[in-house]
């Protein structure tokens, strides 16, 4: 039901378009470089202000269609489809948007997938899409898939895209600014036939190490979010209702793998899920599933 997967193709762009940014500028920057670090600086901070948050959003917009792209969404047209369990999908999904208040619909999706599983993703919330897997449909009953509606439709109608958008974009400037500086650091030391070999090496080095680290922040709020987003869920549906669908994905991934039919997104998920005592924990995009329960049962995000 996952911030996972909505967070994860967001991520993903991100890398890739910082990753890409990172190529030019390292080229760029040999040139800037050679004028001397403090007059560097200042070039260096506004463009990392820039590109780091232009990357974010960049990212943001491409969610929508490269969550269609990667696991063929189709959308659901409640007008011409004779299945009435997706008919039904889709009225609940625009009831729970209706009731988060929401100006316009959410487009309403499913893909197959034996996982149990569903997301939301969107530019913003007039442009947003929540997809649900078949694994879900044919494992869950009706109580426990509305209370993952309503969770998916909370994240639309809290902006949680829009929210990490911003979190990751600072989070790219810090990367850019940081590896940069360390890159042209350790390079105006070599000898000058090597700095800029040497400058593009360390670069991306630091990108890739700086990125990990920065990804401590931003999972940090994105379990933040999940919490809101079940608050959100059990407000929009019943507590019961989003109480019993996280308890299904318990149920679920508590049961012994088996590795010859288990997709590798129901075995990542369930080793992080089990595996929350270790650093492991702090790179999760979600908070454990007994943590999330215990969280609904007792109300501590409900009034907030």
């Amino acid at each position: 039901m996952s911030f996972f997967k909505r967070i994860g193709f967001f991520l993903l762009t991100n890398i890739l378009v910082i990753s890409t940014i990172s190529i030019i500028w390292s080229l760029v920057s040999s040139f800037l470089g050679a004028q001397g670090l403090n007059s560097y600086l200042p070039t260096l901070a506004i463009y990392s202000a820039i590109w780091g948050m232009l990357g974010a959003f960049i990212s943001l917009f491409m969610s929508k269609w490269m969550a269609k792209l990667f696991h063929g969404v189709k959308i659901i047209d409640p007008n011409t489809t004779n299945d009435l369990r997706l008919r039904n999908l889709v009225q609940k999904v625009h009831l729970y948007a209706r009731k988060a208040e929401l100006t316009k619909m959410p487009e309403v999706g499913i893909y197959e997938s034996p996982d149990i599983n569903a997301f939301a993703t969107g530019p913003s919330k007039r442009n947003s899409l929540v997809a649900v897997s078949t694994g879900l449909l044919q494992r869950m009953n009706d109580d426990e898939i509305e209370g993952v509606l309503a969770h998916e439709v909370s994240h639309i109608a809290n902006g949680d895209m829009v929210t990490m958008t911003l979190i990751q974009g600072i989070v790219n400037a810090f990367v850019l600014f940081f590896s940069r500086l360390l890159a042209g650091i350790i390079s105006s030391n070599v000898d000058e036939k090597y700095r800029t070999v040497v400058r593009f090496v360390i670069t991306i080095v630091a990108d890739i190490a700086f990125t990990i680290l920065g990804s401590l922040v931003v999972n940090y709020f994105s379990r933040q979010r999940e919490f809101r987003a079940d608050a959100g869920g059990a407000t929009l549906s019943t507590r019961g209702k989003m109480i019993a669908g996280l308890e299904k994905l318990r149920a679920v991934y508590d049961m012994p793998l088996d590795t010859s039919t288990e997709s590798d997104t129901l075995a990542t998920l369930r080793i992080s899920h089990r595996d929350t005592k270790s650093w492991a924990r702090f790179f999760m995009t979600h908070p454990p599933l007994e943590e999330r329960i215990a969280a609904l049962k007792d109300g501590r995000y409900l009034q907030s």
